[in-house]
């Protein structure tokens, strides 16, 4: 039988890492690969961040709520890399 934790760990900075990594790989994405290529890549990417979620919510070892949080991890992921990912699309079609 286990006890209970009396303060169990903020699970909040797991969700904020994947983020963080998904705006990381985003950026190096759009920088270092070839237009073609992008869409490909940040899909890829995206892959990452879901095992990267899995991995950073098993590490926590808390079973309450891990689908809430592995979920707002990857949607998160998504929206940041989507964002990005139509700004490079607009700087690609502005004439500079």
């Amino acid at each position: 039988m286990t006890v209970p934790e009396l303060a169990p760990r903020r699970t909040v900075w797991g969700v904020l890492a994947v983020w963080v990594v998904a705006a990381l790989l985003g950026i190096g994405i759009g920088v270092f690969v070839p237009e073609g290529w992008r869409a490909a890549w940040l899909t890829i990417g995206l892959g990452a961040c879901l095992v990267l979620s899995f991995v950073v919510q098993l590490w926590y070892g808390r079973s309450q709520e891990f689908l809430v949080r592995v979920s707002a991890s990857v949607l998160g992921a998504m929206v940041v890399m989507a964002v990005i990912s139509a700004g490079f699309g607009l700087a690609a079609i502005v004439p500079g």
